[in-house]
């Protein structure tokens, strides 16, 4: 992939690396500008649980967080350790947990792992829902940190502009896809070598949605399904929070790994955290738990061929239905498992 080629790693981390020591020097050192500032714009709009400071200390939370990330991966590389997996995925777990805890502090959310145990022992492609911008922090919080496996992602590439996700995440096994790419035969390809190496406490991790869900995009995406599949758009009419799944993604990563199970991962508490307005206004109020809930599904139970999108779109429907009812009324019951995963 062109974004893995080092011209290009040399000249993103020539842009984002300063970028991010400035920003972190200078957030740092205009607290006592932006910090007061943020307290009266957050007081004068009535929202006493000021969002818009909590937001800017967990910037620079992340940015402190982010800049020591940068400095380990230089460490690993001076002392010849570049290539050392296990360092690589223990400073990852560091990583996700110093953020997870920052966004305790500052903005009160306190995440947990529903189903913990369909992660042991790893050896499974996770299908995870995506609805905000922290939901591959979240999904390698409770992977790598909680679980302690060694995770392998399928992310777009332009998450290659967060400094230590774009050097970790090349150091050690990941895909970073091309979105604009033509040659779709190449990217799958890519993802069936990935879940080759998916094993004991390993995963493969992939957002089937392919981008975050909404009520917009949502609508929008029925209506091309319409165009050419319309039998499956009428099945799919009633989902309420999940965007339809993408099939072929997964369907690459099972076929590389065909003794993995799958574990299908849903979570609430980061909806309507997508954009920077969004986060203001959830922030503005008490905000609901944020679960991460997990259930394993035998790979015995999953047909193969053409029989799996339309099973697919089976579990997305009752995953759609567990995170509304979640959503509707807070809670959620036992283990979380929302689908039995036979068919």
């Amino acid at each position: 992939m062109a974004a893995q080629t080092r011209r290009d790693r040399l000249r993103r981390r020539s842009l984002t690396i300063p970028a991010l020591v400035a920003g972190t020097v200078l957030l740092t050192l205009l607290v006592p500008v932006w910090l007061p500032l943020a307290l009266v714009l957050d007081a004068l709009r009535l929202r006493f649980r000021f969002p818009l400071a909590r937001l800017l200390a967990f910037a620079v939370c992340w940015c402190w967080i982010e800049t020591a990330g940068v400095h380990a991966t230089a460490w690993l590389w001076l002392t010849g350790r570049a290539g050392d997996a296990g360092a690589h995925y223990r400073l990852m777990g560091w990583w996700a947990g110093a953020l997870m805890n920052a966004i305790r502090v500052t903005t009160r959310i306190e995440p947990q792992v529903v189903g913990a145990e369909a992660l042991e022992g790893g050896n499974a492609i996770v299908l995870a829902r995506h609805v905000s911008l922290a939901d591959s922090l979240l999904s390698g919080w409770a992977t790598a940190t909680v679980c302690g496996l060694w995770p392998r992602y399928v992310l777009k590439k332009e998450l290659l502009y967060d400094p230590s996700l774009d050097i970790v995440g090349l150091r050690i096994p990941n895909h970073f896809l091309d979105r604009t790419a033509t040659d779709a035969d190449a990217e799958l390809d890519a993802l069936r070598r990935l879940a080759a190496g998916v094993g004991p406490d390993v995963v493969a991790v992939i957002f089937p949605e392919g981008t975050r869900s909404n009520d917009q995009k949502r609508a929008r995406a029925l209506e091309k399904i319409e165009e050419s599949d319309p039998e499956r758009a009428a099945r799919l009419a009633g989902l309420r929070r999940l965007l339809p799944p993408r099939a072929a993604g997964t369907t690459a990563l099972i076929d590389g790994a065909p003794d993995a199970d799958l574990v299908l991962a849903w979570h609430t508490g980061f909806d309507g955290l997508d954009t920077f307005s969004g986060m203001i206004s959830k922030l503005a109020s008490p905000l609901p738990p944020v679960r991460f809930v997990t259930t394993r599904v035998p790979r015995s139970e999953v047909p193969d061929g053409a029989a799996f999108p339309r099973w697919l779109d089976d579990r997305w429907l009752e995953l759609d239905a567990a995170v509304d009812a979640a959503l509707g009324d807070g809670t959620i019951d036992g283990a979380g498992s929302p689908p039995s995963g036979s068919q």
